[in-house]
C-alpha cells in the first residue's frame, strides 16, 4: 500500500506505532542460533509465530531457515507449553539430530510464564537430550525489544551455557562477537583479523551458512558457524572487542563477569573511522603491527571518497534501521560531507541519540532523531513530507516512502525484501565502505541523468 495519504501534521502519538520500523525479538534470536554449528533453532510458542520469523530470514537472505516448534494450540496456550516443549525435544533429536536446539520463547509462552529452564532440567533427567548434545534458551517476548534486542539475548545465553575459563593463564585469542550484520560481513571482519595476524574465535558466526554455496544437496546443517567448543573456549581469551554496543555489549560484560575476560564495545566499523578504531582496537589487543595491505585498502577508500566527494557534499539524507548501524552509518555519511538529517530507529534502549551526536561531532540539533515505539515509518514520511531529503538509506519497507516522495534509495539492514545479494557483499571495513561510497554515488547519478535536461546530458561527469 503506498502512502500518499500520509499527513504533514506532526502529532505525538503514546499508544500508536505505524509501520514500525524493527521487527521482532524472535527474529534476531533466531538468527542468532543460525551463527551455531549444527544448531536447530526452536520457537516456544505456535506455528505461526515460527512461520513468521523464518520467512522473514528466508526473504531476506534467500536461503532455507531451518526452525522447529513447539506448535502451541489452545490447550497449550492455557495450561502451559512444557509437555509440547519436552515432546519437541525428543522428536528433534530423534529425527533431525542437531548438536544443539536453541530455545527462544515468543509472546504467548512468556504470557504464560513458561520456565525453560526447569523444562530443560526436566528433559534431562527424563533423556530426552543425548549425550554431547545440548539445550540452551533465551527469553525473547515480541511484546518488547526488537529483533536486535532478541540478537542480543541469544548471543548472551551462548556465553552463559558455554563459555569457561579452564587455563591458568590467559591465551593470545581475541574474542570478536560481531553483532547483527550481514554474513559476508563477518567474514570480512575474519578476513581483516588473518591480514593482521591476529587469531580470533568470532561468534555468532553466520557465513557458511545463510550464504553457503549451491552444491546440489541441501544440507540441514550447513559448514559455517561457531562450534560449541570455540565459544567453550572464549572464556580463556585475551579481550573481547564487542561489536555494536546495542547487539553485543551484554554477552560482553556476562562473559567478563563469568570468565575475567575484559572487553571493549565499538561501533560497527561502517565507514572510515569507525573502521579505523576497530583496526587500531584489534592491533592493541592483538599486539602486533598494521601490515601495508590494510593500509593500501584505507588507502583506496580515501582516494574514493576525495573523487566522488564533489557529488557527496551537501546532499541530506534519512536513514532508519538498527541503532548500532545507524550511529555508523550517520558518521560516514558526515565524513562524506553529507548531512543525515533525520534518523529513527524502532529499537528501543538508553544513550542512542548521544551516540549520534559523538559521532557527528556534538551537531544533533541539526538531525532529527527518534527511537522507540513511536519511531516509525509513518513519522519518518511525516518529517520527509514536511522538508524534503536527496537521498533514503534503510531496508526494504523505505521503498513506498521512495515512490511517493520520489527520492533515490540505497537499501541497507534489515529485511532487504526486493533484491538479492546483500549477505555476499560486506559492508564492513575499508572495501564494505568502498561499497557503500558506490551504491551511495550510483543512485545520485541515476537521479542526475534522469532529470538532467538534454542540453546538459553528460557523458563524463
Amino acid at each position: 500500500m503506498l502512502l500518499r495519504h500520509t499527513n504533514t501534521e506532526v502529532v505525538e502519538r503514546e499508544a500508536l506505532t505505524i509501520n514500525p520500523a524493527k521487527t521482532c525479538q524472535p527474529v534476531g534470536a533466531m538468527y542468532a542460533a543460525l551463527g551455531i554449528h549444527g544448531c536447530l533453532p526452536h520457537s516456544h510458542g505456535s506455528q505461526g509465530c515460527c512461520s513468521y520469523h523464518r520467512s522473514t530470514l528466508t526473504r531476506h537472505y534467500k536461503e532455507p531457515v531451518m526452525a522447529s516448534t513447539s506448535s502451541f494450540t489452545e490447550g497449550a496456550s492455557v495450561f502451559g507449553g512444557q509437555s509440547n516443549l519436552l515432546t519437541a525435544i525428543e522428536t528433534i533429536f530423534t529425527v533431525y539430530a542437531p548438536d544443539i536446539i536453541a530455545v527462544h520463547t515468543t509472546c504467548l509462552s512468556e504470557t504464560i510464564g513458561d520456565d525453560i529452564v526447569q523444562i530443560t532440567a526436566k528433559a534431562t533427567g527424563k533423556g530426552l537430550i543425548p549425550p554431547g548434545k545440548y539445550v540452551i534458551h533465551a527469553n525473547t517476548p515480541s511484546y518488547v525489544g526488537s529483533h536486535v534486542t532478541g540478537f542480543a539475548n541469544m548471543t548472551k545465553s551462548m556465553v552463559t551455557y558455554f563459555a569457561q575459563a579452564v587455563a591458568e593463564k590467559k591465551n593470545k585469542t581475541v574474542n570478536i562477537l560481531p553483532g547483527w550484520v550481514e554474513p559476508a560481513d563477518m567474514k570480512e571482519i575474519r578476513r581483516l583479523a588473518g591480514e593482521m595476524g591476529v587469531a580470533i574465535l568470532m561468534y555468532p558466526d553466520t557465513s557458511g551458512v545463510l550464504d553457503a554455496p549451491q552444491t546440489g544437496r541441501h544440507e540441514f546443517y550447513p559448514r559455517g558457524g561457531a562450534t560449541v567448543d570455540q565459544i567453550r573456549a572464549s572464556g580463556d581469551s585475551r579481550i573481547t572487542l564487542a561489536l555494536g554496543p546495542t547487539a553485543s555489549t551484554s554477552a560482553a560484560e556476562a562473559l567478563d563477569s563469568r570468565c575475567k575476560v575484559p572487553f571493549q564495545t565499538l561501533e560497527l566499523p561502517i565507514g572510515l573511522r569507525a573502521t579505523d578504531r576497530f583496526i587500531n582496537a584489534l592491533r592493541k589487543a592483538g599486539k602486533v603491527e598494521v601490515p601495508a595491505s590494510i593500509n593500501d585498502e584505507r588507502g583506496r577508500l580515501v582516494d574514493m571518497i576525495s573523487d566522488m566527494q564533489q557529488y557527496f557534499f551537501g546532499k541530506r539524507a534519512a536513514l532508519w534501521g538498527d541503532p548500532d548501524q545507524l550511529v555508523s552509518l550517520a558518521e560516514f555519511l558526515h565524513d562524506l560531507d553529507m548531512k543525515p538529517t533525520y534518523i529513527v530507529t524502532g529499537t528501543p534502549g538508553r544513550a542512542f541519540e548521544e551516540r549520534i551526536a559523538t559521532v557527528l561531532g556534538g551537531r544533533l540539533p541539526e538531525v532529527k532523531v527518534r527511537q522507540g515505539k513511536q519511531a516509525d515509518m509513518f513519522l519518518l514520511h511525516q518529517w520527509i513530507k514536511n522538508e524534503k531529503v536527496d537521498l533514503l538509506i534503510g531496508n526494504s519497507y523505505g521503498k513506498y516512502i521512495a515512490r511517493d516522495e520520489d527520492i533515490p534509495l540505497v537499501r541497507h539492514g534489515f529485511p532487504i525484501l526486493d533484491r538479492v545479494g546483500h549477505q555476499y557483499f560486506p559492508t564492513v571495513g575499508y572495501r564494505g565502505a568502498m561499497r557503500l561510497c558506490e551504491q551511495i554515488l550510483n543512485v545520485l547519478m541515476d537521479r542526475q541523468d534522469r532529470d538532467s535536461p538534454e542540453a546538459s546530458f553528460e557523458l563524463v561527469m
